[in-house]
């Protein structure tokens, strides 16, 4: 659905494009790694397209891909979401 020239997609259309289950989405957002916007006064929530793709072009550390810190980094060394998106 478009709002205000903005596409937006429900929980399960967010949730497939990014190959996640809705949970995580939630997750997401609670984290403020993503944000969701009220679909009127209904509770179902909406998502902004352009914010989900530019999330699926995320690339994490090194330390990330490995699941773990390498040796003597902290996560908290681990830098931001918005650092690692590209252009």
């Amino acid at each position: 659905m478009v709002i205000d020239g903005d596409e937006f997609l429900t929980v399960g259309e967010a949730a497939r494009l990014m190959g996640v289950k809705p949970a995580t989405l939630y997750a997401y957002v609670s984290r403020g790694v993503l944000r969701s916007y009220r679909q009127g006064i209904k509770r179902a929530r909406l998502y902004r397209r352009a914010e989900i793709e530019a999330l699926l072009r995320v690339e994490p550390s090194e330390a990330v891909r490995r699941g773990r810190p390498r040796r003597g980094e902290r996560l908290e060394d681990i830098p931001l979401a918005e650092s690692w998106i590209r252009d």
